[in-house]
């Protein structure tokens, strides 16, 4: 379980690491240093927003796993690490236009790419499917990526939020990101 800590004060992240979590996913680079610094140093952090390539290098060498990977931009960025990063290709299995992640017929050319570059090792897919409303209206798509994953051998996939983790999980996720299932409603802005 990724506890995703968007909007989440530094107080309540180490309530749940007190209380056994020790993996956080921060979607917001800026936001996650001071929480970086100021939380415990055993926490594993993953990154689970939009990776701009500008700052891709400096999200590698502050999080341990990155789950946005879709872009030959990004792995430009991270060839010029001197550490490698464990990283999850994004899969748009949706095709949804406004969101990101590789097309599925996509995704042979790019995993090609992406294990080539000596910086990152991939470990596996993730996805973020459509907003149904209804957890059990993600079973197909979250099916599709186990079954991508299954054709590339990946040990790693990350998908299911609070809503729909449970059928994520039926479905073979190894990683599911809970934010407000774990702390609440996220504060309007």
């Amino acid at each position: 379980m990724v506890a995703v800590t968007k909007s989440v004060p530094i107080e309540r992240i180490q309530e749940a690491f007190e209380a056994g979590c020790r993996v956080f996913g921060e979607s917001r680079f800026q936001e996650a240093l001071p929480k970086i610094a100021r939380l415990p140093s055993d926490i594993e952090w993953h990154f689970i927003g939009k990776l701009q390539s500008n700052k891709a290098r400096r999200v590698a060498s502050a999080f341990r796993v990155i789950h946005t990977l879709e872009s030959e931009s990004q792995l430009r960025e991270l060839s010029k690490l001197t550490e490698p990063v464990d990283a999850l290709i994004e899969v748009n299995v949706a095709k949804e236009p406004q969101k990101a992640g590789v097309l599925p017929e996509d995704l042979d050319e790019f995993w090609d790419l992406a294990s080539q570059c000596r910086s990152v090792r991939v470990r596996g897919l993730m996805t973020i499917g459509p907003n149904l409303g209804e957890p059990e209206a993600m079973r197909p798509y979250f099916a599709r990526l186990r079954k991508l994953a299954e054709r590339f051998g990946c040990r790693w996939l990350s998908m299911g939020m609070s809503s729909d983790f449970d059928v994520a999980i039926q479905e073979g996720a190894t990683h599911v990101r809970v934010g407000t299932a774990i702390f609440g409603d996220r504060p309007a802005h």
